[in-house]
């Protein structure tokens, strides 16, 4: 069942990491950056995870696992809940 406020926390564990990435890809010796990357991955990864167990693939390219029939194409797409 979709969950929005898990959706919500997706969005933004997602943001802070990709912020902190590029961040670190110029300031790659910043130890604190780096801890906040690697909790804020977890947090990120374990929340992207509970989302797929209850609804379905949010991301594609290698990063979400499968179940029979191939899930990526059945719908609804992630950002077609309101």
């Amino acid at each position: 069942m979709y969950n929005p406020k898990l959706m919500r926390d997706i969005q933004k564990l997602g943001f802070a990491v990709l912020d902190l990435n590029l961040y670190l890809d110029t300031h790659p010796d910043d130890k604190k950056a780096l801890s906040d990357y690697n909790a804020i991955q977890c947090q990120y990864e374990k929340k992207r995870e509970m989302y797929e167990m209850n609804v379905g693939p949010l991301v594609n390219f290698g990063m979400s696992p499968s179940k029979y029939p191939w899930q990526w194409l059945e719908g609804p797409w992630p950002w077609e809940h309101e």
